[in-house]
């Protein structure tokens, strides 16, 4: 569907939805990224009705084809509906549209919020010291309100409850993974063994956010301002989120910030303790930084066979699965550095 149809058509669901007499169209564009999703910026001007004025919007909706693992739409949105329920800094949910016949697929609205999520951007020396210190801390306190969200959820069952320890859960199922890959990864299965073999106690069950990293929140001044795209949300280890966002993996190649290649462990950690009200145990995080770099290699292989498999040939999914090496080396590198430490 073109893009002026698709934007007639919401503008007609948006009309539905506020009661408005008009709604006229200002801006409606493709966002860059999503790999998984499809995200469209749409600003409209509303006459009458509930929400009358300028109001500018994102709209999410499925890619072509999606990775297994993560949520769809109306899944995704329960996710974030029940985020900003509990404080979290996320975009508003507003409207979730299962009528397939409106656009052609789910979809759900939110607002949009300022600021920019690129890495490039957050990493590249725009954040100073003292902003770049503020917003790690932040990064810390959003996640542990995210983690006082705990199974059972009234409006969250769909997310299925770990069959062992989360650790344990992550593994079997990253095991699971690679036998759908054609060709043998033995760095990857040795570093499954690794982790099989290491498992910490587990902290208990709370939501994750799974992706919560660079590049998937936004900042404004030096402030966050929305975290985004909670496709991959599941009832897991808190420290599963702290690891992924620690991983060298995500720190675009400014691996003397630790958290996303912004800012150090112990602002990260200060903040998470300052609301959860307990410490974090360093040695855990690491831990699920090791399991973070393998989920992220099994994901670059998963995004390469969407493109070499004709399923939705896409540069940029072909250019994922080139990261691998990389991962890898990462990966022996730091399991590496671990063993020598308890030497």
């Amino acid at each position: 569907m073109e893009l002026d149809e698709l934007g007639r058509r919401l503008a007609q669901f948006v009309e539905r939805q506020t009661g408005a007499d008009t709604v006229d169209v200002r801006e409606f564009r493709r966002l860059s990224g999503g790999a998984i999703q499809n995200n469209y910026a749409l600003t409209v001007d509303i006459r009458g009705g509930l929400e009358p004025g300028l109001k500018q919007w994102v709209v999410r909706s499925d890619a072509p084809s999606r990775i297994a693992a993560s949520l769809d739409r109306e899944q995704e949105y329960r996710v974030l509906e029940a985020a900003y329920r509990a404080g979290v800094t996320v975009p508003q949910p507003l409207w979730l549209c299962t009528d397939k016949s409106v656009i052609g697929d789910v979809f759900c609205i939110m607002s949009r919020a300022p600021g920019s999520a690129s890495p490039r951007q957050l990493v590249g020396g725009v954040l100073q010291d003292q902003p770049a210190q503020a917003l790690t801390r932040q990064l810390g306190v959003e996640l542990a309100r995210l983690h006082r969200v705990k199974p059972p959820h009234p409006e969250l069952g769909f997310l299925p409850l770990p069959q062992r320890t989360p650790a344990l859960s992550r593994v079997q199922t990253y095991r699971d993974a690679l036998r759908f890959i054609p060709e043998p990864h033995p760095v990857l299965e040795w570093s499954l063994n690794w982790l099989q073999d290491h498992v910490p106690d587990a902290a208990g069950l709370v939501l994750c956010h799974g992706d919560f990293r660079t590049g998937n929140y936004m900042v404004q001044d030096g402030r966050l301002t929305a975290i985004l795209d909670w496709e991959f949300a599941a009832w897991s280890d808190p420290y599963e989120d702290l690891g992924w966002l620690c991983s060298k993996s995500w720190r675009f190649g400014v691996n003397d910030r630790q958290v996303g290649g912004v800012g150090h462990k112990e602002d990260l950690f200060c903040g998470y303790s300052s609301l959860s009200g307990q410490p974090v145990d360093a040695g855990k995080v690491v831990y699920w930084e090791v399991m973070a770099m393998t989920r992220w290699a099994i994901i670059a292989l998963q995004q390469a066979q969407r493109h070499l498999s004709g399923e939705q040939p896409s540069l940029e999914l072909a250019l994922t699965g080139r990261m691998l090496p990389e991962i890898e080396f990462d990966l022996l590198a730091q399991i590496r550095d671990l063993e020598k430490s308890h030497e």
